[in-house]
């Protein structure tokens, strides 16, 4: 499945998020890769509005194969103060993302076109 989050980074921090995300722990990356994040990218706005995508089997469950994980712990310790505030103060970044509603596929809509 092809997943679209969308999150929030303070702009007065964004400097500081484009470098924590220049050099992603190693432990981090891998995680993230047996986790069963693939394709994974983040696209950062200047006014701080984040968007993601991945491809992965199901979201939930990659999600929470991260959460077991101690580096993701750690990683989302470290990047808890570059958010804006959510409704909920305890919850990591990771936790607050919105999932976006694919509306139109290219691939998709050709390979419907294609059998009619």
């Amino acid at each position: 499945m092809r997943v679209c989050f969308r999150s929030s980074v303070q702009p007065a921090l964004i400097d500081e998020y484009r470098r924590r995300h220049a050099a992603v722990w190693p432990e981090m990356l891998q995680a993230l890769k047996d986790a069963g994040w693939n394709n994974y990218s983040l696209f950062l706005a200047p006014d701080g509005l984040l968007v993601g995508y991945v491809e992965c089997d199901d979201f939930d469950a990659v999600r929470a194969r991260m959460a077991l994980t101690e580096v993701n712990a750690r990683w989302q310790a470290e990047m808890a103060s570059l958010f804006e505030n959510t409704e909920d103060p305890g919850q990591a970044p990771d936790e607050g993302f919105q999932v976006l509603e694919e509306v139109f596929n290219l691939d998709s809509q050709l390979a419907a076109a294609g059998s009619r």
